[in-house]
């Protein structure tokens, strides 16, 4: 190949195109990112879109309603991405990447897997050591020593063909990055949301992603003192570094 064309090749290659789009509405979000998988190209660049929303309940596509207590006057949003009821606020950290992954050759369980890396390793930024729960996608801490690195018992791991889906286990954790995707067309959105700095009051009026009384914690409650750029900063090139091509 002449340097020419590596040079055009590089130049045609699809890239990920990294947006700090900071405080926006919810359901406008959402539309948009419809309409760009909807009307984009085999040629359409990935993009990454970061943002932070207003105080809104979110429900997924598996949501029930016995699972929001007493929302107030918090909005609820019916959503078609994965999983059940969440909340999203001010002081959390909210990743949407928008991205082929047919082109990208990414199964959605390798996406996710490279999804929660990415908050893991931006929780080891800033020294706190983030875990998987086997049957629970997201990634928790433990509240009695969010450093440790002992591996949890009730981590994923391998089990026998046809065996049952092991019921998750949150016992001494506290959820800090929730997950909750689509894919239309070989194509993602929704996302990922970590928590920062948060009022995690809205919590204790849903049962978090279904679970009944499940712990909900953000960096400043585990005693990191940080700021909202910063991570959204940090868990950008994260991101970028395990989902670009």
């Amino acid at each position: 190949m002449t340097t020419a064309t590596a040079q055009a090749a590089v130049a045609c290659a699809p890239v990920l195109d990294a947006r700090l789009i900071g405080r926006v509405a919810y359901a406008p979000t959402v539309q948009a990112m419809q309409e760009f998988t909807r009307t984009r190209t085999a040629h359409t660049p990935d993009q990454l879109w970061i943002c932070e929303h207003p105080a809104t309940f979110t429900q997924g596509l598996a949501g029930k309603s016995d699972h929001l207590l007493h929302t107030g006057d918090i909005p609820v949003v019916a959503t078609n991405r994965g999983g059940q009821v969440t909340y999203h606020g001010p002081g959390q950290v909210v990743a949407y990447p928008l991205l082929d992954l047919q082109r990208l050759g990414y199964f959605v369980k390798e996406y996710v897997y490279r999804l929660e890396e990415a908050a893991i390793r931006t929780l080891d930024h800033f020294g706190v050591t983030g875990h998987r729960v086997a049957g629970a996608p997201g990634i928790y801490v433990r509240l009695d020593d969010p450093r440790s690195h002992a591996r949890l018992e009730q981590r994923p791991q391998l089990r026998a063909p046809g065996s049952a889906a092991p019921e998750p286990d949150f016992t001494g954790l506290g959820k800090i990055a929730a997950l909750g995707i689509k894919v239309s067309r070989h194509c993602s959105y929704h996302g990922l949301a970590l928590n920062v700095d948060m009022d995690l009051e809205p919590y204790s009026r849903i049962n978090p992603c279904g679970y009944a009384g499940l712990p909900t914690v953000d960096l400043s409650t585990i005693g990191i003192q940080t700021t909202w750029d910063e991570v959204a900063h940090v868990l950008g090139h994260q991101l970028i570094a395990r989902l670009a091509p």
